[in-house]
């Protein structure tokens, strides 16, 4: 029910329940416009999208940009104990070939898609079960929280890599088992990320003034104080991309990934390339560099974003 004060000096009359309706609408728009506003006209957040928009368009346009199907081996019959054809070699194969065969230049651009598969799957699930986590926490408080947060302390208690690899030792030796060890990792992240920052937005004047309108626990905090508090979430999404794609790497290499030897995949390309470093060091170096350039992307992205979202910087 609206409640009208006395007449001010302007002899108008103030609406109180107009008015915050008005923030309730107007609060998170302005904020988001903002952020948009300060992402372009930082020069970081550029460089990180173009990095990243390139590793979506060479993942995505695989079939196309390849010049050899994931698994074949067109170069075997150039390959000796003591020799293996390195870039600028042989003419079809512009970036040399593996140990196997296989053309390094289609693998890179294979394993590009194998690799936003894995992070963008493995964030995936750690984001909705940090949420949801978070979410029943921030909502509920009380003892609901005390428990979910003292489950969260208990795997933050050990390194992410060590439960990724724990759990792709449990699940087996799959690319779908590394997806769960990554995303499973990342939930206790996402958890306390989004608990803490709805706690900070339960005491804000517009979850006050719904209050006061008579809107119910559930209402203000789906309609309100989540899309106010996501923001945070949102910007750790991408960064942990960026750590997904170092993750999902580090357990190919440690053989835990699967699939034939010959399959793309930067983590299967620096393990088979270990025992080559003496007469094909590119084999190395290639998918190593593909992995720092793709992960700087998004953790450039990742950063200029978080900035552009932060409060303290959004007045400079």
């Amino acid at each position: 029910m609206s409640v009208a004060l006395p007449p001010a000096q302007g002899g108008e009359i103030v609406d109180t329940v107009a008015i915050a309706q008005a923030g309730l609408k107007d609060g998170p728009g302005g904020f988001w416009r903002d952020a948009f506003r300060r992402l372009r006209r930082n020069p970081t957040a550029w460089a990180g999208a173009a990095i990243v928009l390139l590793f979506l368009l060479v993942a995505g346009l695989a079939p196309l940009l390849a010049p050899y199907p994931e698994t074949a081996l067109p170069g075997a019959k150039f390959i000796t104990p003591t020799h293996i054809p390195g870039p600028g070699e042989l003419a079809q194969f512009p970036l040399g070939l593996d140990r196997f065969g296989g053309d390094v230049l289609s693998k890179l651009i294979w394993g590009a898609q194998a690799s936003l598969l894995v992070g963008v799957i493995s964030t995936a699930i750690g984001l909705t079960g940090g949420m949801l986590l978070g979410l029943l926490a921030g909502t509920f408080g009380g003892w609901v929280d005390t428990l979910i947060m003292r489950f969260v302390d208990i795997i933050l208690s050990v390194p992410n890599l060590l439960l990724a690899v724990s759990i792709a030792a449990i699940l087996g030796q799959t690319p779908f088992a590394v997806m769960i060890a990554i995303g499973a990792s990342s939930v206790p992240i996402f958890a306390r990320l989004l608990r803490a920052s709805m706690l900070q937005q339960r005491s804000a004047d517009y979850v006050l003034s719904a209050q006061t309108l008579g809107l119910g626990r559930g209402q203000i905090t789906m309609s309100h104080v989540l899309p106010n508090a996501i923001g945070p979430v949102i910007v750790q999404g991408t960064l942990t991309l960026a750590t997904a794609v170092i993750d999902a790497a580090a357990l190919s290499f440690l053989g835990l990934g699967g699939g034939r030897p010959e399959t793309a995949e930067w983590g299967r390309m620096l393990t088979y390339a270990q025992s080559e470093l003496a007469i094909a060091p590119q084999l190395a170096f290639l998918p190593g560099i593909c992995i720092a350039i793709t992960a700087l992307g998004f953790t450039l992205f990742g950063e200029a974003l978080r900035e552009a979202m932060d409060p303290r910087t959004r007045a400079r």
